[in-house]
Order: C-alpha cells, then sequence, then structure tokens
C-alpha cells in the first residue's frame, strides 16, 4: 500500500485566533491582542520629537530697544508669565485695570501694559511751566546775592589812608596829651587822601579846637568815627557815604607835631561823645589789619 505522500508546510492551515460564532461571525480571542496603529506621517524607524512650547522672554538687546522706543513717545510692553502664551490674548475678554494715558489690562496670571504715548501739548505746558519756576528762582536768588552784597559792603571796613606809618596808639601816656591817647594816629603827607572806614552818614563835620578840622561818621550799628587835623574836607553833614569815599585830606590842624591822622572809634555809652574804644582793635575786628 502506497505511504501518503508528507504534508507541505504550506499546506498545514495557519492558526488563528478567531472561532465561528453560532451565528457565523468571527469573534476575536481573549489572548489577542489589537493591532498598534503606526505613526502619522512617521518614516520607519523614526520618532516624532514633542513639540515644544515658547514663553517670551526678553534680551538684552530687546529691552534696550524697547528703551529707545519708550523715549521717543510711547510703545506697547507686553509682559506674560511661563504659565501661558499671549498667541491668544483677547483683549474684548480681559479687564481693565486703570486708564488715562496708560491702559493696563490683566488676563489670568498675565498682564499686557498699553502705554500710550503722552500728549506733546501737555509735554510743551510742562516745560513753559518749569521755565517760568526757573526764571523766578534765579530772579529771586540775583536779589538775595544784592542784598546780601550790599550787607556785606556796608558792614565791610578799609583802611582810612594808604602810604602811612602808626605814630601813636590808643591808650598811650605822654604829656602830649591831657590825659592819655583816645586814638590811633596814621602819619601821612600832607595833602594824602582819607576815605570813611565804613558806610554811614555825616553826623558833624567842622572845626574842633585841638582836633582841627573833624569830620565824625555815624556809622549804620550807631558807631562814631571821628576823622581829626585834616587840612580840609569834602562832604557836608547829613550825607550818606560807603566804605572806601573820599571825605578829606590828611593836614596838621589843630593841636599837632606833624601832619598826620588822628582815628578815633567811639561806642554809645549815653554821653554825647560816646565812649572811646582802640580803633586798631574795632578794624581788626571788622576784617581790616592797619
Amino acid at each position: 500500500m502506497p505511504r501518503p505522500a508528507p504534508k507541505r508546510r504550506a499546506d498545514i492551515p495557519a492558526a488563528t485566533s478567531d472561532t465561528e460564532s453560532a451565528g457565523g461571525r468571527r469573534s476575536a480571542s481573549k489572548h489577542a491582542a489589537d493591532p498598534v496603529p503606526a505613526p502619522r506621517h512617521s518614516r520607519p524607524g523614526s520618532r516624532r520629537a514633542p513639540r515644544r512650547r515658547r514663553s517670551f522672554v526678553p534680551t538684552p538687546a530687546v529691552l534696550g530697544a524697547t528703551a529707545l522706543v519708550i523715549a521717543g513717545g510711547g510703545a506697547v510692553v507686553v509682559s506674560s508669565n511661563s504659565g501661558g502664551s499671549d498667541d491668544n490674548y483677547d483683549p474684548a475678554a480681559s479687564t481693565q485695570l486703570s486708564g488715562g494715558v496708560g491702559a493696563t489690562y490683566a488676563r489670568g496670571g498675565d498682564v499686557l501694559a498699553v502705554s500710550r504715548s503722552v500728549d506733546r501739548e501737555v509735554l510743551a505746558e510742562q516745560a513753559r511751566l518749569q521755565a517760568e519756576q526757573r526764571e523766578q528762582a534765579l530772579t529771586e536768588l540775583a536779589q538775595e546775592s544784592q542784598k546780601r552784597a550790599h550787607e556785606l559792603e556796608a558792614n565791610q571796613w578799609v583802611l582810612p589812608v594808604a602810604g602811612y606809618v602808626l605814630t601813636a596808639r590808643w591808650g598811650e601816656y605822654s604829656y602830649l596829651w591831657s590825659s592819655y591817647h583816645t586814638g590811633l594816629d596814621f602819619s601821612a603827607p600832607s595833602g594824602t587822601a582819607i576815605v570813611s572806614v565804613a558806610h554811614g552818614v555825616i553826623s558833624d563835620v567842622g572845626w574842633d579846637d585841638a582836633y582841627g578840622y573833624k569830620t565824625e561818621i555815624t556809622l549804620d550799628n550807631g558807631w562814631t568815627i571821628w576823622y581829626c587835623h585834616q587840612t580840609s574836607y569834602v562832604v557836608s553833614e547829613g550825607e550818606e557815604v560807603d566804605p572806601g569815599q573820599l571825605i578829606g585830606y590828611v593836614g596838621a590842624t589843630g593841636n599837632v607835631t606833624g601832619p598826620h591822622l588822628h582815628l578815633e572809634v567811639r561806642v554809645p555809652d549815653g554821653s554825647e561823645d560816646g565812649q572811646d574804644v582802640d580803633p586798631y582793635e574795632a578794624l581788626v575786628e571788622h576784617g581790616v589789619t592797619p
């Protein structure tokens, strides 16, 4: 009896996981795995990288350019956090937080600040007001400086003569004086100019016995300066004089041994002529050293 021919591999039915149901339908076995669909638009052996979300992070160059735009007349500044994107920002759905020159809107954790250009007329008006205030301040400063300069000039003392030699000081005793020397002597050639040592008013001028021709000037502080032994004078009673103004000339009139200026400084003490004080100390006290 001949032996049956061996079956080839192709003739062997493939194993299936599907079985026929009673109704003739095929049902999947619980052991079969669902096929995994291939990724769309992918090539064999490749994997598509996940889409990266971008956030706006200003660089130093962007910040510098933004500052220039703002300085030139206003800008729109958009700021956001890393929690969302401004691509879908809807101003109509946002809340206006402030108005006026600029407006600020907020959406969730994001803030969109809109800064509009300041009206040029407002800027011009502000500039005009600033210029007026500066001009007023400069004017007040000039007035105050002038007032202060006048006060300094009024209180400033100067030397009464030039080209002198001190020959007798206050408080010295000699047979030349009845008690003691009540002034400071500036020996100088006859005809040397005599000037007022400070600002004041001529309170008396003329001849005064042993003092010769004498000029009295009452200062602003109430002190009186006597200029004695003049050969002549060029001022009148009641006249106002300034420091350094010419009032007369050195001479040798009255009780003298030679041409010189006898300068006395007297302060009020209730008496008619006041109390004489050291002229040297008075000059030094007012910034002048003979």
